[in-house]
Parts: C-alpha cells; structure tokens; sequence
C-alpha cells in the first residue's frame, strides 16, 4: 500500500480522489506520522483523500470525519456525527468521539460477555479454577534465533501471561514468532508444518504448554457455502435438532437433508449456494440471487420442516444475537453463540457468505471458534495483528478475551502495533531499535510501566 502511495505522489496529480481502506495497516506508530504526511501532501495537492480508518491519530489530523454506527451490522448503516475532529469530540451520539476525547479509554471498563456477572468477578473465578495447572513462574524459552534479520535472537517467554511483541515495521517480529517459534513448536509437536522453520538452536519448556495456535487474517472460506454457522461446526448440531423434529422423523429426513452441500434437501438451480455465478469473461464474476429458491439454498421439502415455527433457511438468516435467544435451551448451539456475540459478533448472521466478510470479521470468527472449544488450559495462543479492522470499541472485547484466556491458564502472544492494547497486557518482548538490518534484537523485556522508561524504544 506505501508503495503505490510513493507512486501516486511522484505522478505529482490534481483533482484526483483517493481512496484508501486502512492504509495504517501494519503500521508502527513512528511511521504512522510519515503516512499522515503524506496523505496531507496529496491533499495539498489539490486532491481529494478519503481515508478508511480506525487509528486515532490519523482520525485527530484529518480535517473532517464521518463517523458510522450506531453499532454494527444490522444496528448499524447510519452516518451518527460528522465534522471536524473538535466537533466530533464533543459530539454525544457518537462513540468514536468518546473515546478520542478521553470520555472513555480502552481497557478501563471490559464487557464481562454475554453473563450478568462484573468481569473481574469472572476473572477470579476463571483464576481460582485454574490454579491447579498453574503455569505461574514458568517459561518458555527460544535459543538462537537467526532467520531473516534477526541477530542471534534469545527468547524468554512467561507463561500464564498476556503478552505484547512491538517493534517497528520491518524489525523482525513476525520471522521471530511466526515464523520460528510458531513453525518450531508445531514442528516438535509433530504437527503439519507450511514451511520449515527458521533457523535457531532449541525450544526449552515445552513440557509447559499442551497446544499451539496461530489465528491469521486469512479468509474462513473463499466460497459463498463457507460461513459462520459452517466454519464453527454448529451448523452440524443445528442439522441434527432438525432432523430430530417430528415431521422429520415421520418423513425419514436424515441430517444430510438439511446439508446445503449434497443431494437431498439443497436446491439444484443453484447447488445449495443461494447464489448464481455467472462468469464475465474480462472482469470479475458476479453472483446473483438465485431465482429458484429465491436465495434460500434450499427446495421446498426441507423448508417445509420447522422448529419453534421457523425452517432451516431462517435460522441461517438469524444473527447471532437472534440466534443465541432462538437456542438459548440447547447447550451445544448457544456455547457457540455465546463466543461469537463474546468477540463482537452478535450483528453478522449465521449464513453470511464468507466472501461478504472483512479480514476482522473473519479472524474474530476464527477466535471464537478457538474459544468455544474445551480448552486444556495450557494452549499457546499466537495472534498476528488482531485489531485489523477493530474500533476502539471491538478493542475491548479483544482485551477481554486475552484476559480470560490467561485466566484460564492459557498464555496469548500478540504481534501488535497497537497501544491501546499494549497498554493493557501483562508482559511486552520489543525488538529493533529499527526495521531491516538495523533491526532483529531484543530492546526489551518486561512490564509496561518499565518498557516506558526504556531510552532505546520508540
């Protein structure tokens, strides 16, 4: 993305409007000043540039915002303030402007979840139940480290712990955890690696952890079959309370009748998509709703089955907040609802087509999925820049999460640029001092407090 901008500013254009969707992506907050710069150059330029963005800064040295809401999905699709970043500040209807002015700061109250309880009462709870499997005082060490620029990299990391790794653009931070460490551990695991992992000498404490698991930014499914309800397996359950109904017991409807994949119960005009691609030629395909099954995926037969009065094809055009009230007597369904409105989801429905759904949408579905599974209480949680598309409000959800996780006896690392969230971890690994060659050491380990008073970090 920096690299087409320096293009775009040597072409030296006016009455250009530029459109750019999260150009802080990735973005250290040293480097982020020089983006801002140059997004103030165009415009001085005599250009237009409409910027799609989450980061306060930037929001704070742009000369009008647009801020949408209320809330998401469903409650959202409104224009709720708009001005110049002072008018938005003291705007009542907007939360943005809530937190750029300071009225709320990230971390300070966390949603306990879907429960009634205070979250640090879930907390203790959570805490109490796990010390049994205490990994309190234990580490995980990494020797060596020498991929890419990393400079005979020595790792330490505390378990138990909520943990941060920032460093600028370009330091080394994900050859260091993803590319080594994560490759590395599996590897010893015995679990199928993408690729072999760079080079160090040895992995020490392993003894300590059970699992290790990497949530990316990759898309749940690249076809309109993939979905929420499909990717966290609940759609399995849902399946078989219908086939457990009794007009389904009289007909012989098996779970494969309510599948949108097989022959049976899906809709042959469309193949159960709900869509029809159609091909054109020099640009990209377009779907269309189906105009046999009016985009329900499914024939007649089974739609003619229902549950408390609404068939297979409502329960996927439910959201999950719908969704967790539709299902709130059957254990298994409403645990998976339950992590999914947890992590900020409670406006996407049940159905919606993976390729309808943003990179934070999908690496949120992704975590609840992880969360909704019984957990061993000593996984290694590695995220790769999660708060891709979050605003400061999805932060606190991603917060909390962690901390419950931890809780729970799990330890998160996050690659992070984010200071809001670095803020409010336990633990920060830093490395530079800059990107490239001049990167790939160890600043700094420990608190935030200690990482404050640290001369060499940015």
């Amino acid at each position: 993305q920096r690299i087409r901008l320096a293009s775009q500013i040597g072409s030296g254009l006016s009455g250009v409007l530029y459109v750019l969707d999260e150009p802080s992506l990735g973005l250290h907050q040293t480097d982020q000043s020089k983006l801002i710069q140059t997004l103030h150059h165009l415009r001085d330029l005599g250009n237009t540039v409409l910027v799609v963005e989450h980061d306060a800064e930037t929001m704070l040295r742009s000369d009008y915002i647009f801020d949408f809401g209320p809330g998401a999905g469903e409650h959202g699709g409104e224009v709720v303030a708009e001005g110049t970043p002072k008018q938005i500040k003291k705007d009542k209807n907007s939360i943005t402007g809530k937190y750029l002015s300071g009225e709320l700061v990230v971390g300070k109250n966390l949603p306990s979840g879907n429960g009634n309880k205070k979250f640090e009462d879930l907390l203790m709870e959570e805490s109490l139940a796990n010390r049994k499997k205490n990994t309190k005082g234990k580490f995980l060490t990494l020797k060596n480290a020498t991929g890419r620029n990393l400079k005979k990299v020595d790792l330490n990391i505390p378990l138990g712990k909520f943990i941060c790794v920032t460093g600028v653009s370009g330091s080394g931070k994900s050859t260091l955890i993803m590319d080594t460490l994560y490759q590395g551990l599996r590897q010893m695991f015995g679990l199928k690696i993408e690729e072999k992992p760079e080079p160090f000498d040895l992995i020490t404490g392993i003894e300590n952890i059970s699992n290790v698991i990497a949530i990316d930014q990759s898309p749940i499914g690249r076809t309109p079959k993939s979905n929420p309800a499909t990717y966290t397996k609940v759609f399995d359950y849902i399946r078989d309370l219908y086939s457990q109904t009794q007009e389904a017991k009289i007909r012989g409807y098996s779970q494969g009748r309510f599948s949108f994949n097989v022959k049976g119960g899906r809709c042959e005009a469309c193949g159960g998509e709900g869509q029809v691609k159609i091909e054109m030629q020099f640009m990209p395909d377009v779907y269309v709703k189906c105009d046999v099954c009016k985009g329900k995926r499914y024939n007649s037969e089974a739609l003619e089955i229902e549950y408390k009065g609404k068939n297979i094809a409502d329960v996927l055009d439910m959201t999950v907040e719908e969704a967790l009230k539709f299902f709130e007597n059957i254990p298994q369904i409403r645990r998976k609802m339950e992590t999914l409105y947890d992590v900020g989801l409670g406006y996407i429905k049940l159905g919606q087509p993976a390729p309808t759904m943003s990179g934070g949408e999908a690496k949120r579905v992704k975590l609840a999925l992880e969360l909704s599974k019984r957990s061993t209480g000593s996984t290694l949680y590695i995220l790769d820049e999660p708060t891709t598309g979050l605003h400061f409000a999805d932060l606190e959800n991603l917060i909390s999460i962690c901390k419950r996780l931890t809780a729970r006896g799990n330890t998160v690392i996050m690659i992070e640029h984010n200071l809001d969230i670095v803020k409010n971890c336990d633990w920060v690994i830093d490395l530079g001092p800059e990107g490239g060659d001049d990167g790939g050491e160890v600043l700094f380990e420990g608190t935030v407090d200690d990482l404050k008073k640290c001369k060499k970090s940015h």
